[in-house]
């Protein structure tokens, strides 16, 4: 079972976060901001990742600094976990539709982060949510991780459905790319 604990403490939030990557998608992290919560339980569910754990941060000041510190943690958990398994298949992207959402995510488990993020979203607002905190989001979370992640909203017109496809884009995309290999997918001979 591949599977990391993570904790942060800082003046401006305290967090922890237990990740199983062979899991079933459970999901017991409250964040205090509601639409993020259904964020990560959908990534947690359609990448099959046992997500657990805690967050407390500074919401009388604003998001911010809850939703990029819960990105740092969870891209240093997948971090660890990559750094120990080397044999996977390194590459996987999907597409998923909702509604009349399309979104695409492709990654590259390299120890090079990146990220393209071409997510318009034309709402200020999805829920209870800065909709500007995803780009962050994804940023803390590809860098942490140390892989490359593009991310693309095809079409749509729901804030809340483009998000959602997003961040199931994102999960399956991954999923596919832990997936076990017969050994180290690199012509370099190391990731």
């Amino acid at each position: 079972m591949r599977n990391a604990f993570i904790e942060r403490k800082t003046k401006e939030t305290d967090i922890s976060i237990n990740l199983n990557v062979d899991g079933t998608g459970k999901f017991n992290l409250n964040t205090g901001i509601g639409f993020f919560d259904h964020m990560l339980s959908s990534f947690a569910m359609h990448g099959g990742f046992d997500l657990l754990g805690h967050v407390k941060g500074d919401l009388e000041v604003d998001q911010h600094h809850t939703v990029e510190d819960t990105a740092i943690v969870l891209g240093q958990a997948f971090n660890k976990i990559i750094s120990s398994d080397k044999n996977i298949k390194r590459f996987g992207s999907s597409y998923i539709p909702m509604d009349e959402a399309l979104s695409f995510a492709a990654v590259d488990i390299s120890g090079r982060p990146f990220i393209v993020y071409d997510c318009p979203i034309k709402e200020i607002k999805t829920g209870d949510m800065d909709t500007e905190l995803f780009k962050e989001f994804f940023r803390a979370f590809a860098f942490n991780a140390g892989i490359t992640l593009h991310t693309k909203m095809v079409y749509g017109e729901n804030g809340h459905h483009m998000i959602e496809a997003l961040f199931k884009a994102v999960a399956r995309a991954l999923k596919d790319a832990l997936q076990p290999n017969d050994g180290i997918l690199s012509t370099k001979g190391v990731l």
